[in-house]
């Protein structure tokens, strides 16, 4: 087996982002999604360190939740309730946009088009993690317990730049390592006060096919 086929290269920036890579695909992407094992280990020997960012100006989804806290989730008749409910508001939303008076006012026709359903984003606190190369750590190597095997490495900077030539062997398999996560955590996403829900009235939803038939 060539040399070239049992090693993997890397150059990486000074927050672990792959630049180039073997594998086109992987350039881009943050090295610890890539390869767990090694991003672990540069953690635990400190050539790399985590540090926890905070986004206060985020947008995030709208988790759909129970109006009341004390309400089952699984509650047979509220889920009857609720579907009867959207029902209810989805099929006014189609007359408010069809225009039903178009059909006692043929002069007056409006085309009916597909409602469009957009995710409701509200602000919300967001904590994401960071990954900072300690240029104090100019080169380190080691050897990767994986069980049946030991995966070696060597992490070299690349004089006067902040980026990081990382070489790996491609022998040992070492997935027991789960990738090294970037995913972005919500705070408070969540509405406040909910256990105390609000319910729509249903006449309140009659209202709009009322002043449509008059």
């Amino acid at each position: 087996m060539a040399m070239q086929q049992i090693l993997n290269c890397f150059l990486i920036d000074n927050n672990g982002f792959i630049l180039v890579s073997k594998i086109p695909e992987e350039t881009g992407k943050f090295f610890g999604a890539v390869d767990g094992s090694v991003m672990t280990q540069l953690l635990n020997m400190g050539m790399f360190r985590r540090v926890t960012m905070y986004d206060y100006q985020a947008m995030c989804k709208v988790p759909y939740h129970h109006h009341s806290g004390a309400r089952p989730l699984l509650s047979p008749i509220y889920a009857f309730v609720a579907a009867v409910k959207w029902l209810i508001s989805d099929f006014l939303i189609f007359l408010l946009e069809f225009n039903i008076s178009s059909f006692w006012h043929s002069d007056n026709l409006a085309d009916a088009h597909k409602h469009k359903k957009h995710d409701t984003l509200q602000p919300c606190d967001t904590e994401y993690p960071v990954f900072v190369y300690e240029p104090a750590i100019k080169e380190t190597n080691g050897l990767i317990d994986c069980g049946d095997c030991q995966k070696m490495f060597v992490a070299q900077q690349i004089v006067s730049s902040n980026l990081l030539l990382l070489v790996t062997d491609t022998v040992c398999d070492c997935s027991v390592f789960p990738p090294v996560p970037m995913d972005a955590k919500e705070e408070n996403a969540q509405d406040c006060g909910g256990a105390a829900g609000i319910s729509v009235c249903p006449t309140l939803l009659l209202l709009p096919l009322v002043l449509l038939l008059r």
